[in-house]
């Protein structure tokens, strides 16, 4: 190793010539450009807090209030509005569903805090029959009156436990003490449902390592006379503890955190608690059969979207239908419980070579009780398709829907019509693979019909009876479009709203530039998204930056929707770089199986192998990619991915920014890493199946600029997977970078400004090789 007093002795020119011919880490010959605050407001501009909202008219979800009526909230250069519009009126116009400034008027003197009238912080919002309104502000709900004269807090009466709602909306279960409570909303009155429930082994708990919190797990039934739920047993699981930092003595935040290969892991008690009636007490059926897994048939948790989607009543609440998912997730078992009784009976079982999932970001199966079906989702055919069973004799009947493409979401089963509604990608020709598009099928066979015939991705909100439907498409390039449609053959009712992005392009936005290159296979075809800067020159040659997430639960370019801003991707361009995100092999469901195996059992593979093919071939397409400076960034799965690329193409990649990595699954919750990783396997000789996915075994392999980053309360990815690499790079006697935030969880909050930052100082500084303004202060806004 050269020292660096060693090339000043002998001037600066010699100093460059050698720093050259050595190809050091840092960028090799500076450009030497001094950015101001000036170029990193510009910069700024295009970050999501600003940019966003300078499209106007962007509706992409709605809210019905009942089966004709929904509202939306609109923006325009005046602030946020709030319109309701009812789908049945022959002219359907949106119209204001309130006078803003009279309610901000009326909700401030309400809750004694200011509320702006262009910027109404309502998350909920409904009708009363009087005309009135209720709305929810801050967590806080409201009542007011049908002229906004006024408006009263609703205080809640009883504990202050989170609650799940009954379908009748009369009362409400909660978790006190480990055991499961039933609150009555009117009167705050409040009975104990189970008296058996203790520490670590309580009803409804929700805990999956990394996530956990005060609300109950469980599905009432129709009626609102039963529960499904559960008995959490984490007696025997290992804990997880945190060390805040602060002036005296430091609190302890220990909780049930189950890890890869633990021989004792979170399992659940499945049970039906019946409410008490008529002076009959409260009562607790079991169900016989052994404790499960705590595992989904899609995420890495029993509840994935809010609920607990892989438990399903009958209409009338006589009979239970669950999935089962192994601890490896190979397995799942859809099994029907009598609810009196607890008997268990297996309908279904299906077996997979990686992993099973009962659909892409959604739960599919549905239970038709009235007809003794079950509408079940499987990729055996290497698309994800519909099928349909008998739930007596766990039949197949027939497939439901078939061909190339999958089915993504089932959004509705009609059984009086035997229609199916689901979002479906990949089933138009020349369509992008990504862009979801809306579909009906019978559940008796027949080609789908298309709904939304444009070329674009479409975000759906069907109303409650299924009649109509709001229909918003874009594509990253074209705004959105937002039309209410008839959910019978997709013609098109009225407009809703037209997304307007004057005010963005005047601030100089430019859209971002779609891409497809070849996997590391050569074959596969790859989607990306480019970033170039604003003032893009083609006679210059850019640094590029490669954002990466890996997944495989999902991909680098995340929605194929419109989006102003992107994390930050354009704003970095702005600062002189090519940016980009890359959907490799292995990272996206939305694809076929094959596609989603590509890695599978193999995490450390991080979809690296295909970054660099698809970024050789862009620098070889476009002579303005410098490939001598390449560099990656990337937060949680993207952090381990980032590193990994440091240490396993130390000559390819020279600059790498690792946020919260989890940088060794050994060290994260134990359902993740098992189900894409498989179980925990030692050989004779010592070593294991997660060897190779360990990035702290490959860091003395680094030879480029390298930052770290990690939360010291990161409850998800805990800071200790960081610390393995560090340790690892100490004892390697490597030169590296960290960034330890005391405060921040896996998501950083108020540090998030600063980390920003910090990493666009990082890029300008070591890849392009100019100098960052001293110390600039990110600007998000205060409200």
């Amino acid at each position: 190793m050269f020292r660096s007093d060693f090339l000043q002795v002998r001037g600066p020119a010699l100093a460059l010539a050698l720093a050259t011919t050595l190809a050091l880490p840092a960028v090799a010959a500076a450009q030497g450009r001094t950015l101001t605050a000036q170029d990193y407001a510009r910069a700024e501009r295009f970050v999501g807090y600003n940019a966003n909202p300078l499209v106007d008219h962007a509706v992409t979800r709605v809210t019905w209030l009942d089966d004709g009526r929904f509202w939306f909230r609109d923006h325009d250069a005046d602030g946020d509005h709030f319109m309701v519009m009812d789908a049945a009126t022959a002219d359907a116009k949106p119209a204001p569903a309130f006078d803003r400034a009279r309610l901000a008027e009326a909700l401030t003197k309400a809750g004694g805090k200011p509320v702006k009238a262009d910027k109404l912080p309502v998350t909920k919002f409904s009708i009363a029959a009087d005309g009135g309104y209720e709305v929810e502000v801050r967590g806080q709900r409201f009542l007011c009156d049908p002229q906004v004269e006024g408006c009263t807090q609703v205080v809640a009466k009883g504990g202050k436990e989170p609650g799940v709602r009954s379908p009748d909306g009369r009362s409400e279960a909660f978790i006190r003490d480990w055991n499961l409570w039933l609150r009555d909303v009117e009167s705050g009155k409040e009975t104990q449902l189970t008296r058996d429930g203790v520490e670590d082994y309580g009803y409804a708990t929700d805990n999956a390592g990394w996530t956990h919190s005060d609300r109950a797990i469980l599905v009432w039934s129709p009626d609102s006379t039963k529960i499904a739920t559960f008995q959490q047993d984490q007696r025997k699981t290992g804990t997880m503890t945190l060390v805040t930092t602060e002036v005296g003595h430091p609190q302890v935040k220990t909780w049930k955190y189950p890890l890869v290969g633990d021989k004792d892991i979170t399992m659940i008690e499945r049970v039906i608690v019946d409410l008490p009636a008529a002076g009959k007490p409260a009562g607790v059926v079991r169900l016989k059969m052994p404790p499960d897994q705590h595992r989904s048939t899609q995420c890495d948790d029993v509840s994935c979207f809010g609920g607990w989607e892989d438990v399903q009543w009958a209409d009338d609440g006589r009979t239970l239908a669950f999935a089962s998912s192994s601890r490896d997730h190979k397995d799942v078992w859809l099994r029907i419980a009598d609810a009196a009784t607890g008997a268990v009976r297996e309908v279904m079982h299906e077996h997979v070579p990686t992993w099973f999932e009962s659909g892409i970001n959604a739960i599919n199966w549905r239970y038709l009780a009235a007809s003794n079906e079950i509408l079940w989702w499987s990729q055996r055919s290497d698309w994800g398709h519909l099928y349909l069973y008998d739930a007596g004799t766990g039949k197949l009947k027939h497939a439901v829907t078939g061909g190339e493409g999958n089915v993504t979401e089932v959004v509705r089963v009609d059984p009086e019509s035997r229609t199916v509604w689901f979002r479906g990608v990949g089933r138009t020709a020349g369509v992008d693979p990504y862009y979801q598009q809306f579909f009906k099928v019978s559940l008796d066979g027949g080609e789908p019909v298309l709904l939304t015939p444009e070329a674009a991705d479409h975000t759906v909100t069907l109303s409650p009876d299924g009649t109509y439907f709001v229909d918003a498409w874009s594509t990253p390039v074209d705004p959105p479009v937002t039309v209410l449609r008839r959910a019978d053959d997709g013609s098109t009712v009225a407009t809703v709203a037209t997304a307007d992005i004057s005010r963005l392009k005047a601030a100089g936005w430019v859209p971002p530039v779609p891409f497809t290159v070849k996997a590391r296979d050569g074959k596969t075809d790859l989607y990306g998204m480019m970033f170039k800067p604003t003032n893009f020159d083609a006679k210059k040659k850019y640094p590029i930056v490669d954002y990466v997430y890996p997944g495989p639960q999902t991909g680098s370019v995340r929605g194929r929707s419109f989006s102003a801003a992107r994390s930050d991707h354009q704003a970095l361009a702005e600062l002189g770089f090519i940016v980009v995100a890359i959907d490799g092999m292995g990272s996206q469901p939305w694809r076929n199986k094959a596609f989603h195996d590509a890695y599978a059992g193999n995490v450390g593979d991080n979809t690296l192998p295909d970054q660099v093919a698809a970024l050789k071939q862009l620098g070889q397409r476009h002579a303005w990619i410098d490939l001598d400076r390449v560099g990656m960034w990337g937060h949680s799965g993207g952090g381990n991915a980032t590193a990994g690329a440091m240490f396993r193409y130390p000559d390819f990649f020279k600059v790498g920014w690792s946020e919260s990595g989890n940088h060794d699954n050994r060290v994260y919750e134990d359902d993740w890493a098992e189900k894409w990783q498989g179980l925990l396997v030692t050989n004779a000789d010592g070593t294991t199946n997660y060897d190779d996915q360990a990035n702290q075994s490959l860091a003395a392999n680094l030879k480029g600029k390298l930052m770290l980053v990690h939360g010291l309360m990161d409850d998800n990815v805990p800071p200790y997977s960081t610390f393995l690499v560090v340790d690892a790079l100490v004892k390697a006697n490597k030169d590296f970078d960290l960034i330890v935030l005391p405060h921040a969880r896996h998501g950083y909050g108020e540090d998030n400004p600063y980390i920003t930052r910090r990493r666009w100082d990082y890029f300008v500084r070591h890849l392009a090789g100019n100098t960052p303004p001293a110390q600039y202060q990110m600007q998000p806004p205060k409200d």
